[in-house]
């Protein structure tokens, strides 16, 4: 019987592992994988994280982490706009980062379980059981955090309607060695239906990571065919494709990537990360969104162990907390993605851009977040 139960071992898991940890709480956290593992995420972080991590133990830049100062967005045509990025940003694989991450929560005191699934969960009187793929009993807790992603069975389990709805997106990711992409530059490359973000991680590569739909990757019939006829129209991918080096065998792939909001809590269980529902890569970024997720939660579920919140006083702030921190970040960044992936539109808005730098400074800000 634990105190906290966490499914999903990501950034919003982590942290809340290492935070209720930390504050001589009984924590169990459950991950289908075993680190270090490869995740598809553009792997670019706001610096407004930053105060942040560091005060948890965790210097990015101890891990190899490059620092980002500039931003491009390009249409298909290779149009582009360059802007300072104002906070600026880091690049940090997922590979790396978790891993970390991973060590900072057993050190805190964290009971990890990876290389485990959690096939189900259930409702008790006092709190939630949870049962995996591997232990014989179930794990128990009182407090129940699903940090899990994106989309899972256990969604049905908990009765969203989210689990019902099909999402057109497919996310593809690579690591690559190249010259072609200036180290403190993060760049949005847009095609049809799509847009790629590429940017400096640790050890010399980069990060190369596109959307596209599930339309488009099956009239081409294979992710390389669909590679060489859309995205290569654009000069810019063009030359990163000729001349880098990509270290995969072949790419990392996600189905199923979807936009659309879920509630932050379910049947008792509290949603953090990208279990509130995807985060859309033109909000900033989903890691920073996340980390500062698992920040607001792990406070006020401190504040229901201490026994100054109630059970339906700390859903209900949890629920007004986030939506006072992210809702007006979502919105912009949703919006903004509409122009995404429509070579016409794109080709717009950089135009404009370019006529009115200051508006699509104002546009960056709304997707970006104070630091914290």
């Amino acid at each position: 019987m634990y105190d906290i139960l966490i499914i999903g071992g990501g950034l919003a898991g982590l942290v809340n592992a290492i935070e209720l940890s930390k504050a001589g709480l009984h924590v169990a956290l459950i991950e289908k994988q075993t680190y270090p593992f490869h995740r598809v995420c553009g792997e670019y972080i706001s610096n407004e994280t930053l105060p942040y991590l560091q005060a948890l133990g965790f210097d990015p830049f101890a891990q190899g982490a490059v620092a980002l100062s500039e931003f491009r967005v390009s249409a298909p045509s290779g149009r582009s706009l360059r802007l300072p990025l104002d906070l600026g940003g880091f690049g940090l694989s997922r590979y790396t980062m978790d891993a970390a991450l991973s060590e900072l929560a057993q050190k805190a005191g964290a009971h990890l379980y990876t290389g485990q699934k959690v096939l189900r969960v259930a409702s008790l009187s006092e709190g939630f059981a949870a049962y995996t793929d591997q232990a014989p009993s179930p794990f128990q807790a009182r407090v129940l955090i699903g940090a899990y992603g994106k989309r899972s069975h256990l969604d049905k389990d908990l009765q969203s309607d989210y689990f019902y709805k099909r999402s057109p997106y497919v996310g593809v990711k690579y690591h690559i060695r190249t010259s072609a992409h200036p180290e403190a530059q993060i760049a949005l490359h847009n095609f049809k239906q799509g847009y790629c973000g590429i940017s400096r991680i640790e050890a010399g590569k980069y990060c190369l990571c596109y959307l596209t739909t599930r339309e488009q990757l099956r009239q081409y019939g294979n992710i390389a065919a669909m590679e060489q006829a859309v995205l290569l129209q654009n000069p810019y991918l063009r030359h990163i494709w000729a001349t880098s080096e990509f270290l995969y065998a072949k790419p990392l792939v996600i189905n199923e990537v979807g936009f659309l909001p879920k509630s932050r809590v379910s049947q008792g269980v509290l949603m953090c990360g990208d279990t509130t529902g995807m985060i859309a890569p033109l909000c900033g970024n989903g890691m920073a969104m996340a980390i500062h997720g698992a920040k607001v939660l792990s406070s006020l579920v401190k504040d229901f162990f201490a026994g100054t919140l109630s059970r339906a006083a700390l859903e209900q702030e949890y629920q007004k907390a986030w939506q006072k921190r992210f809702a007006q970040r979502l919105w912009a960044g949703r919006n903004i993605q509409h122009w995404f992936g429509h070579p016409r539109l794109t080709e717009a808005l950089v135009r404009s851009a370019q006529w009115m730098p200051r508006v699509a400074k104002v546009l960056m800000r709304q997707t970006h977040g104070p630091v914290f």
